[in-house]
C-alpha cells in the first residue's frame, strides 16, 4: 500500500563556476513525501519566489541509482540523474525553451518512511555549452503534528 506523508524539506542548491564563490540557494519548504510499493519515494513540493520559479511544482522520483527530477508549471523540465551517465532534456522556461544536457558525477540518498539525506552532484550545459558544476543537498524530515 502507498504511503504518503507530509515532510519538512529543506533543498540546498549549490553552483560552482571557475575561481569564483559558489552560488547557493537555500530553501526550507513543507512538502509531501510518498513511497509507493515498489519502494520508489517521491518528494513534491511548491518552489516559490525565493527560487525565482514561484508557480512551479517540484518532483523528486528516487528510485535505486536513478533521480528524477521533473517540474511543472512556470518552468516545465524533466532531468534524470544517473551516476556516470547523460541524459538531455528540454527545459521550458516563461523567456523560452534550451536543451540541457546534464552529466552525474554522484549520487547517494539514504531515504526512508522517516526521511534522511539525498545529494546530487552533476555538471551540466546549456544548448552544449558547459555552464558549471552543480550540487543539490536535500534533508527531508518528517513534519510535526
Amino acid at each position: 500500500m502507498m504511503m504518503e506523508k507530509q515532510v519538512l524539506i529543506f533543498v540546498r542548491g549549490e553552483q560552482f563556476y571557475d575561481d569564483m564563490e559558489p552560488d547557493t540557494t537555500e530553501l526550507m519548504t513543507e512538502g509531501v513525501m510518498t513511497i509507493a510499493d515498489d519502494g520508489a519515494i517521491s518528494l513534491t513540493y511548491e518552489e516559490t519566489e525565493l527560487t525565482g520559479m514561484e508557480g512551479t511544482t517540484t518532483r523528486f522520483l528516487v528510485r535505486d541509482d536513478t533521480v528524477e527530477l521533473t517540474r511543472t508549471g512556470g518552468v516545465n523540465s524533466q532531468i534524470v540523474f544517473q551516476r556516470g551517465k547523460r541524459h538531455s532534456s528540454l527545459y521550458e522556461t516563461p523567456w523560452g525553451m534550451m536543451l540541457v544536457d546534464v552529466v552525474t558525477t554522484g549520487l547517494a540518498h539514504r531515504l526512508d518512511s522517516h526521511g534522511g539525506l539525498m545529494e546530487i552532484q552533476f555538471n551540466i550545459a546549456v544548448d552544449h555549452q558547459v555552464t558549471g558544476q552543480n550540487r543539490f543537498k536535500i534533508r527531508v524530515r518528517e513534519a510535526a503534528r
